[in-house]
């Protein structure tokens, strides 16, 4: 039964799956923790809803994963199922173990612009990462695959474009300079989840 169930399941691709989430882990621990930019997809939304209804992100980033995952389950199947359990489990693994040392360089917070590219990087590449191994780390890497398959759209436009509109939302309580940080980061994360995952195993 167990191994009926793991039927299909790629050595390579958990690997994928388990160094991109380290990797996103990183760059969100020593750079967007504490950059003051913020962000696109749910994490953007839930501190939006948080700004206009005063519902803990606690809760609304719960139940906004939750919808994504299950949308993606019934999109992309058990192996994502699967894939997304391990690239989940890696990410609130490793990110756990960096909170135990002191972040690389704090000061970087002062440099928005290099917070901007840099986080983008290191969420490019990890996101991509895991995205190519078949699984998704956060509940809008989930939709954004779905959607990707639904629409045939590439995944990266499916990213800006979800990103797109909530940032253009989070101008009703963050300032336009911040926003333009924020558009910079999810510009080129997307780009580059994008060119990582186009030649996702199969």
């Amino acid at each position: 039964m167990i191994k009926k169930f793991f039927s299909g399941i790629k050595t390579k691709n958990c690997i994928l799956c388990v160094l991109g989430s380290i990797i996103l882990a990183f760059g969100m621990y020593n750079i967007h923790s504490i950059a003051s930019v913020t962000e696109g997809g749910t994490i953007g939304l839930t501190l939006l809803l948080e700004n206009i209804f005063g519902i803990s992100p606690a809760v609304t980033g719960f139940l906004l994963n939750a919808v994504c995952y299950i949308f993606g389950i019934k999109t992309l199947g058990k192996t994502f199922l699967i894939y997304s359990v391990i690239s989940t489990a890696a990410f609130s693994a490793s990110y756990r173990i960096f909170e135990l040392f002191p972040r690389f360089y704090p000061d970087i917070a002062a440099y928005p612009l290099v917070c901007s590219v840099l986080g983008a990087v290191f969420v490019g590449i990890g996101v991509g990462l895991a995205v190519r191994g078949g699984g998704a780390p956060c509940g809008d890497d989930a939709l954004a695959m779905s959607l990707s398959k639904l629409t045939k759209l590439k995944i990266q436009w499916i990213y800006l474009i979800s990103d797109l509109a909530v940032l253009s939302l989070s101008l009703t309580y963050i300032p336009i300079t911040k926003i333009i940080y924020s558009l910079l980061t999810v510009v080129i994360s997307g780009q580059i989840i994008g060119f990582i995952s186009k030649s996702k195993n199969k």
